[in-house]
């Protein structure tokens, strides 16, 4: 052993749980040993008639990480919240906040006419949702591990009716994109339909005006017929015109849409 090495010093031990829970908060241990660096899913705690709900504020879709929000409920029914508000109010107030993002996305529904307006929605509609459910699951584990207390039953309801807000939301979303993507591919499919009827009709009229058109091609058709220098040029417009008007026609035959079936 070297006696001119400085003996290492144990490196000092850094708590990462009092960023989370205020060290101001005199909550049972348990709490802060079961809490690791990160906030982690929504969920309750429970410890000798306490309650310590790890909630979520409402998520975005570019929201990498969630924001965690804690609730104390103490064993003498009073609250604690690292929200805003006192008491109760904090909790009120961060369910309010939900609400109020649900009617932000509800208008961009009322608005959306595009799919790329829907898959927007659907993008923004779906962390919140999945917020909404897991944050109505803590509640109503709450609720179990205390089963008297009124003021958690009625933010258990509360929750409840968020989620099932935000549910229908994202179901309607959803519903609504996939009708505008049937009907893109129906309208695709009569055009495509259409399109090879016109097809197999010009295909049928070349066909039987082939073989004229080779023979004519291969010996000559220049026939003397008097014309070539008669009322020139009222007969070669009036020979144009018809076979203009002709073209016409065959074109209302080729592309009229075919019988329903």
């Amino acid at each position: 052993m070297n006696p001119d090495a400085t003996p290492q010093q144990p490196a000092p031990s850094s708590n990462s749980n009092s960023s989370l829970i205020p060290a101001t908060w005199d909550v049972p241990a348990v709490f802060r040993q079961r809490l690791g660096d990160k906030v982690g899913r929504q969920r309750v705690m429970s410890s000798d008639g306490h309650l310590l709900l790890i909630l979520h504020s409402p998520p975005t879709a570019d929201q990498a990480e969630r924001n965690g929000r804690f609730f104390w409920r103490h064993s003498d029914g009073t609250w604690s919240s690292t929200s805003k508000g006192n008491g109760q109010h904090a909790l009120e107030n961060h369910l309010t906040a939900y609400r109020k993002r649900l009617e932000e996305l509800e208008d961009l529904e009322v608005g959306a006419k595009t799919a790329d307006d829907y898959f927007s929605l659907l993008s923004e509609s779906s962390p919140l949702y999945r917020a909404a459910r897991n944050q109505h699951m803590a509640l109503q584990q709450a609720r179990e591990l205390a089963a008297d207390a009124r003021d958690v039953i009625n933010f258990r309801d509360q929750t409840y009716e968020i989620e099932r807000a935000s549910e229908l939301l994202h179901a309607d979303s959803k519903n609504a994109l996939d009708f505008m993507i049937a009907r893109r591919a129906e309208e695709q499919a009569k055009a495509s339909h259409r399109m090879g009827v016109s097809s197999h009709r010009l295909n049928v009229l070349v066909a039987f005006f082939f073989p004229i058109a080779t023979l004519s091609s291969v010996f000559g058709t220049n026939l003397i017929h008097g014309y070539e220098t008669e009322h020139a040029p009222w007969l070669f417009a009036a020979m144009l015109g018809t076979g203009l008007l002709s073209g016409l026609i065959l074109k209302a035959i080729i592309t009229r849409a075919p019988p329903a079936t």
